[in-house]
């Protein structure tokens, strides 16, 4: 008896296939093209901003290489929330910044992992067509890392763009050594080189913890 009252309930809560509807999923928003290489030059953002924070003023600009599918407008607004966190150098004293479109103390140029190479060998900086370089001209992000993020990286392609910056603006703004993994558990520094390995640490995006604390580690030679 209760088999079959368990099967009239399922016929029941069935629908019919004349009132079934089919649920229609919201298409999902296609990558961005990630050529491998590109022509090497570049598209600056025509933008510009007030300085934000408090130190030594750092004039910055945005360029993308041509032929990538991302905006370098939007690329620079991006980078300047990034840079105006809370929890990110500006709100610490460590040096204002301001988003110019010439006339900059560096540059960000997001570039195919074949320019990237080119550019970042150019300072004897071996980065295989995966990582990011500060340069002598600026920071040099790798489109791949700035599109995908990173599988060492628990979080976001979005939220891995915040290391990104933080990391190479963090050497711009005169911090040359990275850091290592504090303890098991514990937030990875965000001069860490995490895309290396995480060595027991948690990822994390941001130089200063939500209490304002400097996220530190022991220096790596």
């Amino acid at each position: 008896m209760a088999s079959s009252t368990t099967a009239d309930s399922e016929r029941a809560a069935r629908p019919s296939p004349s009132s079934s509807q089919p649920t229609r999923s919201p298409r999902p928003k296609p990558p961005p093209s990630l050529p491998a290489e590109g022509p090497g030059t570049f598209t600056t953002a025509q933008a510009s901003g007030s300085p934000v924070g408090s130190g030594p003023l750092y004039r910055y600009r945005v360029q993308v290489e041509d032929g990538v599918d991302i905006s370098a407008e939007g690329a620079a607004a991006e980078i300047q929330a990034i840079l105006a966190h809370e929890r990110s150098w500006a709100a610490h004293g460590r040096g204002s910044f301001q988003l110019v479109s010439s006339d900059a103390d560096f540059v960000i140029k997001i570039a195919t992992p074949a320019t990237a190479d080119r550019l970042c060998l150019a300072e004897g900086l071996d980065t295989r067509g995966e990582l990011n370089c500060e340069t002598s001209q600026g920071v040099v992000v790798n489109l791949r890392r700035w599109a995908l993020g990173s599988p060492q990286f628990d979080g976001t392609p979005a939220d891995y763009r915040h290391l990104i910056i933080n990391h190479e603006v963090g050497h711009e703004i005169g911090i040359r050594t990275h850091l290592g993994c504090p303890g098991p558990g514990k937030p990875a520094p965000v001069m860490m080189q995490q895309i290396k390995g995480l060595n027991g640490c948690v990822s994390n995006a941001w130089p200063y913890d939500e209490h304002g604390r400097y996220v530190d580690g022991p220096p790596v030679q």
